[in-house]
């Protein structure tokens, strides 16, 4: 059993975290390269402008958190609301097959942040001693 191994489950944690991080971090980027089409497609669905510099230190600042291990559990329930609040605000057009898509990834995307909210970063972290650590 994989669970029944420490080895192999410190290293699905920081294997999973990397990668649900790297969305975030590449999108948070992107919206930094082109802050101008960004602000753009948030006001065409109604969202301020004015909130791009929140989403993208959230996006950039979380995903680097989930990334390193530093209070995994708290960037992990941030990006998993806000994920539930991208796929409400931008893609609730369910007609559309790719809407209904980005709607779909963007709740599997909230699901598996949830469990890393849950489960913790894991030994292989930054914070693996503190208080928020626990598991493996």
């Amino acid at each position: 059993m994989i669970a029944s191994s420490p080895h192999l489950t410190s290293a699905g944690l920081a294997l999973g975290r990397l990668l649900l991080a790297s969305i975030f971090i590449l999108e948070g980027w992107r919206k930094l390269r082109g802050y101008e089409a960004a602000t753009a497609y948030m006001t065409r669905f109604g969202v301020p402008g004015a909130l791009l510099p929140a989403v993208i230190a959230l996006e950039l600042g979380c995903g680097l958190m989930i990334a390193v291990g530093w209070r995994t559990r708290l960037a992990a329930a941030a990006l998993a609301v806000f994920c539930v609040l991208a796929a409400f605000l931008f893609h609730t057009n369910v007609a559309d097959r790719n809407q209904l898509l980005h709607f779909e990834k963007d709740l599997a995307l909230a699901g598996g942040l949830l469990v890393l909210a849950i489960a913790g970063a894991g030994s292989w972290s930054i914070e693996r001693g503190s208080p928020e650590h626990s598991g493996p």
